[in-house]
């Protein structure tokens, strides 16, 4: 029986991770964290990647696959992701348009804090934790400077760039459209979203559907075994990638911005790009200490 209370909860959790996913700085996962539904959510795409649960489906039992998959709280969580990105994209897609460097500096104040914040939640630090993070800037520094500004938008990259940016969409701290950015395309889908360019957004959710089904095992053994290895490198990824996202980095956009604003061509915008990038540091101190307090609730034993 359908739970429109409960089900319309699960949608609004799922629209701040939709909000969460559209800004390349602030991770779905931590979100879902934060909401409480994370596991949740594992446990579901886990269930769908065993063999069990399909035979139920094959085998006409609706109503035990539905269930198996925790297929209303996936719904109510589709729901209410696919309607923030909808509704977010055009806002995106101006901002960056008209106020480049303010937004830059934004998503770099966001993604800079969340580095320093995963890396303050590493306890007893060893030489080998530093050697993960160093590997984890080198590649974030290479892939930086080796990838394109501009990449293909042939649809065979485009399902690739959704496959690789859902991954990242569980991983708390790492951002599915920071990811979008190192690839070259979150602009590209941002405009794709916003004018509804149906061949990109369906090739892009079938990457999306397969990337996250094939890969949402993997991630789930990795960080089982290996997860203060691989948060290390992540941490050490994010804050070699922060060459992408310098507010500075694209003049011919601030250019042009600036002539659609009225100033003039040079202007750099250095005290709006500082008070942007506060903001956006702030926002990210902000859920840590709304998720800190949530966990110490949840500790706290009831009298």
């Amino acid at each position: 029986m359908i739970d429109l209370k409960n089900d319309s909860t699960i949608a609004l959790k799922g629209f701040a991770m939709g909000a969460a996913n559209v800004i390349p700085g602030v991770s779905g996962g931590t979100i879902a964290l934060l909401t409480g539904i994370f596991s949740r959510i594992i446990d579901a795409l886990n269930a769908m990647m065993e063999i069990p649960t399909w035979k139920m489906l094959f085998k006409g039992d609706f109503k035990g696959f539905w269930k198996k998959i925790d297929g209303e709280f996936l719904c109510a969580l589709a729901v209410g992701v696919l309607i923030s990105i909808f509704s977010l994209a055009k806002l995106m897609e101006y901002v960056l348009e008209y106020h480049p460097v303010q937004t830059w500096a934004f998503f770099f104040g966001m993604i800079a804090a969340s580095a320093v914040v995963m890396l303050a939640d590493v306890k007893g630090w060893t030489i080998k934790d530093i050697l993960w993070v160093a590997l984890g800037i080198v590649l974030g520094v290479v892939i930086c400077t080796l990838s394109p500004t501009q990449t293909r938008d042939d649809l065979w990259f485009i399902f690739i760039c959704g496959a690789i940016a859902i991954c990242t969409m569980i991983l708390p701290g790492i951002s599915g459209s920071f990811i979008l950015l190192l690839l070259g395309k979150y602009e590209y889908i941002m405009s794709a979203i916003s004018e509804l360019n149906w061949p990109v957004l369906i090739v892009f959710a079938i990457g999306c559907a397969i990337g996250i089904l094939a890969f949402s095992k993997v991630l789930h053994w990795l960080l089982g075994r290996y997860e203060r290895q691989t948060m290390l490198v992540l941490v050490g990824f994010v804050l070699g990638s922060l060459i992408k996202v310098w507010p500075w980095n694209d003049p011919q956009a601030m250019q042009a911005a600036n002539v659609l604003t009225g100033d003039a061509p040079t202007q750099m915008h250095i005290p709006g790009a500082v008070i942007w990038a506060i903001l956006g540091v702030v926002l990210v101190v902000l859920l840590e200490v709304l998720g800190n307090r949530k966990k110490t609730t949840q500790e706290t034993p009831s009298e």
